[in-house]
């Protein structure tokens, strides 16, 4: 059976009508990612858990999240700090995601995500639901990073492309075929995630830029959102990849890497590698 759920992976610094930092950032609103999170998920009145558990200063970036989903009219929202594996655990983390219609996770560390709820009873729940209901699960920088079964968690940009540079770990696995980074174009990310298709051939690597994602359907479809860019990598071509051999910190060459280049409305399809670009007078979405 197809995966049930939607899945919104979001580049980072999304519009939500505030101010202008990765923490406070949000002119648009209305028409917003935040919006598109908020249409999924069945409307204003959907039940959003927002989980700030990346997050360095969660209590602000909760608080800010909850004035976003107002200015779209949401008032059934519910912030679930988690702190420890203990929290993923409770009786009280469990009901809200159990009663929740969407999650949204905030930007910040995605290996908080995996420490504190990856393989706990909360982390069985959003992907059991996930799998079997219509059920959205977004989330923004760290929070899209953490979607993916192999995860980067760190690596200098000035750095990669050089072996070792770029550090992976187990994330979440609600999709499995694809390795996400965001604030691609801003903080200079290409190397970064060449290098992750350079350990990973088998899989597609999503660049993200800020204040862009998508929306992906049925575990495999997917459609670009908001005002910037995605670059998606496809190794299965590759003609030169010698990663595996090189000795630590020895620059990687890689030959017939594929990159596609996708904007707002363009659709792309994760089992055939299908591109659809969408027509030159699309609506903007």
């Amino acid at each position: 059976m197809a995966v049930q759920g939607v899945l919104i992976p979001i580049g980072g610094n999304e519009d939500k009508g505030l101010e202008l930092s990765e923490n406070y950032t949000l002119d648009f609103v209305e028409d917003s990612i935040l919006s598109h999170v908020v249409k999924e998920a069945g409307g204003a009145d959907a039940n959003i858990v927002i989980i700030p558990t990346a997050s360095s200063i969660p209590k602000e970036v909760a608080s800010n999240y909850e004035k976003a989903f107002g200015k779209l009219g949401c008032a059934n929202l519910k912030v679930l700090d988690i702190r420890n594996r203990l929290q993923s655990e409770t009786k009280e983390t469990i009901q809200s995601l159990e009663q929740a219609d969407a999650v949204m996770f905030s930007g910040g560390d995605q290996s908080k995500i995996a420490k504190f709820i990856g393989n706990t009873k909360a982390h069985s729940i959003l992907a059991e639901r996930y799998k079997n209901e219509r059920f959205v699960i977004a989330g923004t920088s760290a929070g899209a990073m953490a979607m993916s079964e192999h995860m980067i968690s760190g690596g200098s940009s000035q750095e990669s492309l050089t072996k070792g540079a770029v550090h992976m770990r187990g994330g979440l696995g609600l999709i499995k075929g694809l390795v996400i980074d965001t604030h691609f174009i801003k903080r200079g990310r290409f190397g970064r995630i060449a290098e992750a298709m350079a350990i990973h051939p088998n899989l597609l690597g999503l660049g993200l830029a800020e204040d862009t994602g998508i929306v992906i359907e049925h575990g495999n479809q997917f459609k670009v959102i908001g005002s910037g860019m995605v670059l998606l990598f496809d190794p299965s071509k590759l003609t030169h990849n010698s990663h595996s051999l090189l000795p630590e910190g020895t620059p990687i060459s890689l030959g017939n890497l594929v990159v596609h280049i996708l904007a707002n409305s363009d659709e792309f399809t994760i089992d055939d590698r299908k591109v659809s670009i969408s027509p030159m007078d699309a609506e903007y979405i």
